[in-house]
């Protein structure tokens, strides 16, 4: 019984760590889509294009929102995705460890 709920504790461990490491590389596309998007390099539409950024968008932008409002600008730049990395981290590292452990 006890080797069941630690294999079952370690998968739910790897589990909750994957798709935090999966929502981090969202949000570094999103944040590379953006920064092409601001120097002028759009490219031409396409509907892949397209619903490929609104996926982005609407998967990163209501988490992220979260410390926009809480970290203001500095200047042109927005530190706040960087902030919330650093936070999905050590959610990562508190949380999942605290299961494994």
């Amino acid at each position: 019984m006890i080797v069941v709920l630690a294999s079952a504790r370690s998968t739910i461990g790897g589990y909750l760590s994957a798709v935090i490491y999966v929502y981090e590389l969202l949000i570094i596309a999103y944040i590379l889509t953006q920064w092409v998007f601001a120097l002028g390099m759009r490219p031409t539409y396409s509907r892949v294009f397209d619903t490929l950024f609104q996926f982005l968008r609407d998967v990163c932008e209501p988490y992220l929102r979260i410390f926009r409002r809480i970290v203001p600008a500095i200047g042109p730049l927005d530190i706040s995705p960087i902030i919330a990395l650093i936070v999905l981290q050590l959610v990562n590292s508190l949380v999942v460890r605290s299961i494994l452990s």
